[in-house]
């Protein structure tokens, strides 16, 4: 039998959107991807529940210095709400906790529920999810049996939509704030209707700064693999695209070097305008900060390296 090839990594920058297939987890989906374009570091910005699909933002190489700028924007998703019955994780992977029936619901007191639902709410996330207390995930400790006790915390529902519906579920769409549960959002809206719900269904349709993001599929990066790293380098998106939500500066060369070397420079806009992106010519060298007109350098990116000389 013929040993199998192990993976020779390289260095790859860029950021690529990924489609998460459902039934693996956000983290597989990542090292799969990883080995396709054979990239040495890479991370998710924003778990998924093996349950749900849609955008996974992958930034590998030096993306990953901006990892948590997209964790920290805004998210959109679509979800089915199954009406009448509640399980341990708030989804259809979960063991059955109770089965309620399903009153009549007119679409009047639906829109009245879901409007209790918009703006700044407090909400409880689920005791299975990756959240760590003590260094450890949530989910480990709950499958051990032990008791968990989640704090509240405040989100906010930016958009909550009723898509369609029929007389066991409820197809919704929701914009909100990251750190904002959605199998959490329907199993508060399932008892404030009186029923119960759990997520049947997810997709993240969008987060920020891609609002209308291209999606690419496991099987289109084999496919791309196959092709060369020419084709693979269509699919990434420079690490200036994640950016995109931050306010920027502009340095001529001489201020570039400076920043390079880690120096304050005064002379920029007036008053505090917090973390900024740092270009040149267009190109991205770091992660800054303004404060009273002065410049200070918070994280330098190295210059990318072309996936086809890699």
């Amino acid at each position: 039998m013929k040993p199998r090839q192990r993976t020779v990594f390289r260095r790859v920058d860029g950021i690529l959107l990924l489609d998460k297939p459902q039934g693996i987890s956000s983290n597989q989906a990542l090292q799969r991807v990883r080995h396709l374009l054979r990239a040495e570091k890479g991370g998710h910005t924003g778990s998924l529940d093996p349950l749900a699909t849609g955008l996974l933002p992958l930034c590998l190489g030096e993306a990953t210095k901006i990892a948590g700028l997209m964790l920290a924007g805004r998210k959109g998703y679509e979800t089915l709400a199954r009406l009448g019955q509640t399980t341990d994780t708030a989804d259809a992977d979960g063991q059955v906790l109770e089965t309620r029936p399903v009153p009549a619901l007119s679409d009047a007191l639906i829109a009245s529920v879901l409007a209790r639902f918009r703006g700044r709410i407090r909400q409880r996330p689920p005791v299975y999810s990756a959240l760590k207390q003590g260094g450890e995930p949530l989910y480990r400790k709950a499958r051990r049996g032990e008791a968990v006790d989640v704090p509240e915390r405040e989100v906010e529902i930016l958009r909550l939509e009723l898509v369609e519906r029929d007389a066991s579920s409820l197809r919704l769409r929701v914009d909100c704030s990251a750190g904002t549960y959605i199998r959490s959002l329907v199993a508060d809206l399932g008892e404030a209707l009186g029923c119960g719900a759990h997520v049947a269904e997810l997709r993240r349709t969008w987060a920020e700064p891609f609002d209308r993001p291209r999606l690419w599929t496991v099987p289109e990066i084999e496919a791309l693999a196959g092709q060369g790293d020419a084709a693979l380098a269509s699919a990434l998106l420079p690490i200036e695209a994640g950016l995109a939500g931050l306010p920027t500066v502009e340095l001529d060369a001489d201020q570039a070097e400076r920043f390079a070397q880690g120096q304050a420079q005064a002379g920029f806009a007036a008053g505090d305008l917090g973390q900024v992106g740092v270009l040149q010519a267009g190109r991205a060298l770091g992660l800054g900060r303004i404060a009273a007109g002065t410049l200070v350098p918070l994280r330098g990116f190295r210059p990318p390296q072309p996936l086809s000389g890699a």
